[in-house]
Order: C-alpha cells, then structure tokens, then sequence
C-alpha cells in the first residue's frame, strides 16, 4: 500500500504490534481480538487509521502472525498511509524487532510502537509522544493508578498495602529515537534477553532515558471479550460524529494578451496568444491555490501573495501551489482530491491533459487516480465564447486529523 509523503520537521514511523492470537478474548468467526469488529470496522483497521491520519507519520509498519494476511488485507488495504506488513515472531518482543528491522531501510527519525488493540489512541496522544522522543529519550505515555494497590501472600491473603505514590499505569505508543531502540533490541537479542513485557523495559535496560508523558484514560486496551463489546457500544453511541473532511473551491480567469504559449496546469502550450497576468498567469493553477487555501479557512491567493507585490512578477504559479500544499499540510491536513476544469475555447487541452495530470501529482504529492482534469468550451457565449480569455474552476478535498462533532441545534 503507499500513499502521499510529505516534508517534515520530524519524520516519524509506527510500529502496529498485531500478531498475537488474543486466546483470553475468546474464538470467533472473525478472528483473533485485532480483526473483531467494533463500530462496524476491524479493531486494527481503526488502530492504524489513527497512525495514518497524523502529519507526522510517513509508514506503518504492521506485524501481523502469518495466518492473518487475509484478514488483515480485508481489514486494511485502503488506508491512505505507506503501510509495510511483515510476519510476527513467538513472542511480542520479537516481533517488535522484526518490525524495526523492516525500517532499517527508511531510517526514520522517530518510531511509535503501539499495541493493535488499542483502536481509541488520538492525534493528540500520538504528537505528545513524538515531541518527547524527538529530545533524543524514551516517551511513554502513562495514567497515574487511582485504585488502591494490595499485595498477596499465600492463599491469596493480603500481604501489605503498596503504596501508590509515583505509580503509573503503561500505554502504548511509546516513542524512541529509531536507531537507538533498534540498537536497544539488538543488544537484547545478542544476549538472549527476554521477556520484556514492553518497549520501554528494553529501552531502561540498554540506558535510555525515558520520560513519562500524559497518557489518555480512553487509550484503553482490548484483552476480554467484554472490552470489545464495551468498545462496540462506544462508538455506537458516538455515530453522530464524522470525519473531518472539508472542500474547497476557487475560481479564477485571466484575458489573452500578446505572447507566443499559454501555461495552464503547469504545462506550457504553444498558442498564438499569452494570458496576462503578474505572474505565469496560470488559472489553473491560480484556482487550485485557492480551493486548499478554503479547506483551512486561510484567505485566498492574494492574501498569500499580493499582485502588488513586484517579487511574483513572472513567476511560475507553481509556488503558489506548493505553498498552499505546505499550508494545509502544516495543519495536519491530507489532500484527498482535486478537480480542475478549464473553460475555453481554444487552444485544445486533450493533448495535454496526461501532462497536466502528472505536474499536478507532483505538487500536491497524491496518485494521479486521485487528480482530474477537465476542459469545455463556452459555446461560443460571452467574453470565453469570443476568445478573449480563459477560466478555471478547481475543487480541493482535504481530511483533517479529528473528527466533526455533532452541529449545535
């Protein structure tokens, strides 16, 4: 699976630990407890979402047991994020590390390992995490335990009361520094080190400082049969909330002047005309700049770049797009769609079109299925119909981290 990649300041990568077979959860028709259904969708398909819809994750890597592949294809094979499968090992230890190693290629800056069966982790958790990791240590996210803590001794009698004062109960996605928890595993395996119950217990045995962070009360763990019904009853119960996906729209026209080619969608067209315009004049290009700019309500071309301004005199239009690409990306935004379609009545646009297309995937950082390109004429109507100029109208689809919450009545 692949999708866009974006520049960053941090590049980050997960780890989706799923190749447990959930024996304490009970056996159903679906699978094991990472494949049951909650809220109508796979308990992993809304764990890895969760790691595909933030900024600053580039590739999830998912470790899942070798009889699974099915399962997980069904469950996952549509997620708009670089998605790398590889076989788990006998225990979660080793599969995390097999899952490290099948980074190795795409040297990240940062990796979260994160548990299959915590479908509830949100975006804030994740930045959280990231932006501890990213001071060279160990983030562990984590709740301070609030129920009063008994030892027992024989026959289950209590021993004493353990005092609770700077205990924490683990979460996952922890974070590390990618090289230095792959080391850390590394030195594990050579020793035959095992039994580690988490990532972090490897990373405080090999001397890596690791700092608690914040955890979330709902990044809860999925290991009963009740859990996941509880979880099922959860999102149930929030169906009024949808995902935030938002459109936006432009429009833009330039007239014909003197010129020997036009530049529509990036691509220069010989024509016995130019458009006149302070910069390459390009509507197309200039209508796209404003649809991203609408799906995060920052203004439109000329609050960005002012046609006064003598620096964008000539220049081509397609740094108005990739700044607006920046901006929404910035955001958290990830650009899902964009339709563009030209009005005039000459030059042809169909022998350019694959062109345009190709130039267009290249700024916005998306898959040509995933792009259109139209052109009509005017029908001979009005200031398009008589040759004077040409328009655009383009159409950006942008999903923002989050969700849309039920309108206030």
């Amino acid at each position: 699976m692949s999708a866009d990649t974006k520049s960053r300041s941090i590049r980050g990568a997960a780890v989706v630990v799923a190749a447990g077979r959930g024996e304490r959860a009970g056996q159903t028709t679906e699978g094991p407890k990472q494949y049951r259904l909650i809220g109508g969708e796979p308990v992993i398909r809304h764990t890895v979402r969760a790691f595909a819809a933030h900024p600053q994750i580039d590739v999830v890597v998912v470790a899942i047991h070798p009889a699974d592949e099915a399962l997980f294809q069904s469950a996952c094979r549509d997620l708009p994020v670089d998605i790398r499968v590889v076989h788990g090992g006998s225990s979660r230890q080793e599969s995390t590390y097999f899952a490290l190693t099948a980074l190795k290629e795409a040297e990240p800056d940062i990796v979260l390992i994160h548990d299959a069966v915590r479908p509830f982790v949100d975006t804030e958790l994740i930045s959280r995490v990231v932006e501890t990791a990213a001071a060279s240590m160990g983030a562990l996210p984590a709740v301070a335990v609030s129920d009063t803590l008994k030892r027992a001794g024989p026959e289950r009698l209590v021993s004493e009361t353990v005092p609770r004062d700077g205990l924490f109960a683990a979460q996952t996605p922890q974070a590390f520094p990618f090289h230095s928890i792959l080391d850390a595993h590394e030195k594990a395996r050579d020793v035959a080190m095992e039994g580690f119950t988490d990532d972090a217990a490897i990373a405080e045995w090999a001397g890596m400082p690791v700092r608690l962070v914040e955890g979330s009360p709902d990044n809860v763990k999925l290991t009963w049969a009740r859990d996941i019904a509880l979880a099922d009853k959860r999102l149930g119960d929030s169906a009024m909330e949808w995902p935030d996906v938002r459109t936006g729209n432009g429009y833009d026209v330039h007239a014909f002047g003197n010129g020997y080619h036009v530049t529509l969608c990036g691509i220069d067209i010989p024509y016995e005309k130019g458009l006149s315009g302070h910069s390459d004049a390009d509507v197309g290009l200039h209508a796209l700049t404003d649809a991203l700019l609408a799906t995060c309500g920052a203004g439109d071309i000329g609050t960005h770049f002012p046609p006064s301004d003598p620096q964008w005199k000539g220049v081509r239009s397609r740094l108005f797009v990739e700044h607006a690409v920046r901006y929404v990306s910035e955001r958290g935004g990830r650009i899902s769609n964009a339709d563009i379609s030209l009005i005039c009545e000459a030059p042809r646009i169909g022998p350019h079109r694959a062109a345009m297309v190709a130039e267009l995937c290249d700024m916005l950082g998306i898959a040509a299925e995933r792009v259109s390109v139209k052109a009509t004429t005017n029908e001979k109507l009005g200031f398009i119909g008589r040759s004077e100029g040409i328009a655009a109208i383009a159409t950006a689809t942008v999903v923002y981290p989050g969700q849309l919450a039920e309108a206030r009545s």
